[in-house]
């Protein structure tokens, strides 16, 4: 079952209109979360960025922060996935319009939940770093587009050298993470990661991630990385909302050893979910 603009239906009965401007030019926003035996995990943070990427692009909701919440539990429950973790996508776009590019005047915007069961993935991944670039001038950059081409790209070229995840720059050639998820490196004993400025997603987990860090008292700095920042750092670890924190064991032809710190978080990062 799907949850489509105010009704719980089956995926074969749902309709989404051809002229969609989220099907026809990507105009639209999405956020992935994790729920834990049917409890979504920071899921008010997820509604805030959505709602603040959704009011940047001037994209009306069809409902509020509260009722979207009431929707992900709703539809949890009618999915029997009250016991188990579950991924959850919720996505709204701008609705039906036109040709061209303006929107129309009359905004009629379509929202969409879905939520599947969730296995996690192994705690330690092949990374690789890719020749596609993260336009860091975009306000873009820093909100869940529908617009993913980039990211798939950077995905399949790092599957074309058996790698599980990619790693991007930015313009200025500075790491801008990965092409799901937000990067960390512990160099010289601090943990380091990316600033927004740099073409950085504001990931919930990054965030969950930077109050762990500050709670064990590690030393953290947001700032820029380049790859001989990378090639250099004893530990690298991937966030995002649904594997949580993901060690590289390998960045291209670099192996790395026991994750120290990345273990540490992740055990308390658990601890929390």
């Amino acid at each position: 079952m799907i949850y489509l603009n105010g009704a719980i239906v089956p995926p074969d009965f749902a309709r989404i209109d051809p002229a969609d401007r989220g099907f026809t030019l990507a105009d639209g926003l999405f956020e992935t979360l994790r729920a834990y035996r049917g409890k979504p995990f920071r899921l008010e943070d997820h509604l805030v960025r959505l709602e603040s990427s959704a009011q940047a692009l001037g994209i009306p909701l069809l409902f509020d922060a509260v009722r979207i919440a009431e929707a992900v539990v709703e539809l949890l429950e009618a999915n029997a996935l009250t016991e188990a973790d579950a991924a959850i996508r919720i996505t709204a776009t701008r609705g039906t319009g036109p040709r061209g590019l303006l929107p129309p005047a009359e905004v009629k915007p379509t929202l969409m939940i879905a939520t599947i069961p969730y296995a996690p993935l192994p705690e330690s991944c092949a990374a690789a770093l890719v020749e596609i670039r993260r336009n860091e001038g975009s306000p873009l950059s820093q909100m869940k587009s529908l617009g993913y081409l980039d990211n798939i790209l950077a995905m399949q070229a790092a599957a074309a050298r058996g790698a599980e995840e990619a790693i991007l720059l930015n313009n200025a050639g500075r790491v801008a993470g990965a092409a799901r998820a937000n990067l960390f490196a512990v160099l010289d004993g601090r943990l380091l990661t990316p600033p927004l400025r740099d073409g950085v997603l504001p990931g919930i987990a990054r965030r969950v991630v930077l109050e762990l860090a500050a709670t064990l008292k590690i030393p953290t700095e947001e700032a820029s990385l380049s790859p001989a920042d990378l090639a250099a750092a004893a530990e690298i670890f991937l966030t995002n909302s649904l594997f949580e924190v993901r060690s590289v064991g390998r960045l291209d032809d670099r192996e790395f050893g026991a994750a120290g710190i990345a273990a540490r978080l992740r055990a308390d990062y658990r601890a929390l979910t």
